[in-house]
């Protein structure tokens, strides 16, 4: 059986990465072509060549250059001595298995196969490109969204005239531009919308920026033909001064026009794209190990960490073993869009996988590997190597107090900080906003910016890089808070992200000032939950860190995200009303108006104080 797996799940793919014996006998004469991978010694050299050591030293002593049989030889120097001796020459670079970005594929032509198109939607805020994916889909994104804006990246197929297509839906609100050029970097086409009665706009032209630093084709939707004032020649008037030229006037650039609420030229743009796919002949080999990007990632509330790929190369398949950024996980769960699960996934296909170590990063690129000690070993590697950079660059502040005496010193700061949120959308859009509170006297410097409750790794990483931790609508645990007193570092908690900027921000502007923060007082985790007819549900919880006292004000926690705020209405030791449970002891908590509890939440107790 668990060979018939094996044969299954396409064991036979090739491997990505080349083996450790491969690298070793890399240099070698093949055609006439000498393919060298390291420095070499002129005996090396010459070996290599099949020629005396003597001729390559008297050559080079022609060129009045002195060396010895084990003197070492540039690059150049090495290709000199090829073509001297009537060989072409090649440096190959090893790629090391945790480098697996740099990984060149030269494939086989005959393994190449027909892949579907990946086409990103961008354009300005509000002027239909949501309408337009919903309208692709026949679904009702717009309604589902907070004040009617996109927030998070979204990836979808459809299938039109035979063909596949994979859509990526980017943000228009300038709050997410790191979001849309995340998109640009992993799309095959560009869809810019735009509105025929609003025109080219600031967002308009970032997004031409985007998609021209991603080298790849624009196919412009004219929005909007529906209203008043639509103006379609205006709007290729506009993008021609931008150099964006529409093919009616001698261009490259297809234009169609539509009404995304009125379904109207859809169809036109669907061809569009279609025939634009057909000339750029996307390929990709099927059968290698799959590899990818990270387009969005989250700590699910049920599932842990979660992340949609985005399958480049190979074929991912369920249950296989994956390295994305610095985690890794075997794939336990794997749907698409329509949370249909999945078995496989072939090249541009975008599927939400389950069962990493940890949130990984939005824009991380993704491996799979043929066995979990394989994943696990590069994932380790590159997570230390990263701790080692971070502890190379370090250089400052270990909290805003100190930060605030260097700026009233006059000195030139850095602020190292690590960003942990509830989504990866979240977590560049605060990146974002601190990045630009950077001036002549201070530099900001995000080491790191992703979703996730507060763990150890990152800790290790702010205490390597001196760095503060920034924590948004998620919280540490008890281990994690004692991790952080023991590695001097400092943890601050923002449910509100201007309030977050808003703290730096002054703290910049020497504007410290006397404020209230939260005291944990005790932490239980919830061992058991009981339904109770006519009062709802009590949570047997044990207290495993501080006290819990009757009529706390808390918070309840799941997977480190904050799912509710409140109070306890009732605490029991046993059948009695207590006033306090210490640590180490069992206990009964109701909570006020809450009743969604979970085995396994965590129910933390604060106060406020006011800080020292």
């Amino acid at each position: 059986m668990k060979n018939a797996n094996k044969k299954k799940y396409g064991d036979n793919r090739e491997s990505n990465i080349p083996s450790k014996n491969q690298n070793k006998n890399v240099n070698k004469v093949n055609d006439g072509v000498f393919v060298f991978t390291k420095s070499l010694t002129v005996g090396e050299l010459a070996k290599e060549l099949n020629v005396n050591a003597s001729d390559i030293i008297k050559k080079l002593f022609l060129q009045k250059k002195l060396v010895t049989i084990n003197q070492y030889l540039d690059d150049d120097t090495i290709g000199e001595i090829c073509l001297e001796f009537g060989y072409d020459f090649q440096k190959k670079d090893i790629v090391n298995e945790e480098d697996f970005e740099k990984v060149e594929f030269n494939d086989d032509p005959d393994s190449l196969k027909e892949r579907p198109a990946v086409v990103t939607i961008m354009g300005h805020v509000d002027h239909g490109k949501t309408t337009l994916i919903d309208t692709i889909r026949n679904s009702n994104l717009v309604a589902s969204e907070f004040g009617g804006i996109s927030q998070e990246i979204g990836a979808y197929q459809k299938t039109f005239g035979g063909h596949k297509i994979t859509f990526i839906d980017t943000p228009g609100h300038e709050a997410f531009s790191a979001m849309r050029s995340r998109g640009a970097s992993v799309t095959d086409i560009v869809i810019l919308v735009v509105a025929a009665d609003d025109g080219v706009m600031p967002q308009t032209l970032e997004a031409i920026d985007h998609a021209k630093v991603a080298n790849v084709p624009i196919i412009v939707a004219i929005n909007k033909m529906d209203v008043s004032g639509a103006n379609p020649d205006r709007v290729i008037n506009q993008l021609a001064e931008h150099n964006v030229i529409a093919e009616k006037f001698g261009g490259d650039v297809i234009t169609c026009e539509i009404s995304a609420k009125k379904k109207i030229g859809i169809d036109n743009l669907l061809e569009a794209i279609v025939l634009q796919a057909e000339m750029l002949e996307l390929k990709a080999n099927p059968n290698r190990f799959a590899s990818g990007t990270v387009l969005e990632a989250e700590l699910d509330k049920g599932g842990g960490p979660k992340a949609t790929l985005l399958v480049q190369n190979g074929t991912l398949y369920s249950s296989d073993y994956i390295v994305v950024g610095t985690t890794y996980g075997k794939v336990r769960r794997m749907t698409d869009e329509h949370n249909q699960v999945l078995k496989e996934a072939k090249p541009s296909t975008p599927v939400s996988v389950i069962g990493l170590s940890e949130v990984p990063l939005a824009g991380d690129r993704f491996m799979a590997f043929p066995t979990e000690k394989q994943a696990k070993d590069i994932a380790e590697k590159r997570k230390n190597r990263k701790i080692e950079e971070a502890r190379s660059k370090s250089g400052g502040v270990k909290s805003l107090d100190e930060l605030y005496s260097k700026i009233q010193e006059g000195q030139l700061v850095q602020i190292n900080i690590v960003l942990k949120t509830d989504s990866a959308g979240t977590a560049e859009a605060v990146k974002s906003s601190l990045e630009k509170l950077n001036n002549d006297q201070i530099k900001i410097n995000v080491v790191r910016a992703a979703a996730g409750a507060i763990n150890e790794s990152d800790i290790l990483l702010a205490a390597a890089s001196n760095a503060i931790i920034y924590g948004f609508n998620v919280r540490p645990s008890a281990f994690i808070r004692k991790k952080s007193e023991e590695e001097k570092v400092e943890i601050r908690l923002h449910r509100i992200i201007y309030a977050l900027t808003e703290e730096v921000e002054d703290a910049i502007k020497g504007k410290m000032k006397k404020e209230q923060v939260e005291s944990v007082v005790g932490e239980a985790e919830v061992r058991n939950v009981f339904k109770v007819s006519k009062v709802g549900s009590i949570a047997g919880c044990m207290v495993r860190d501080g006290s819990i006292m009757n009529n706390s004000t808390i918070r309840i926690l799941r997977d480190g995200t904050i799912i509710y705020e409140g109070k306890i209405e009732s605490l029991k030791r046993f059948k009695d009303d207590a006033k306090e449970v210490k640590s180490g002891f069992e206990c009964g908590i109701k909570v006020e108006n809450f009743n969604d509890i979970h085995e396994g939440d965590v129910i933390e107790a604060y106060k406020m104080v006011d800080k020292d």
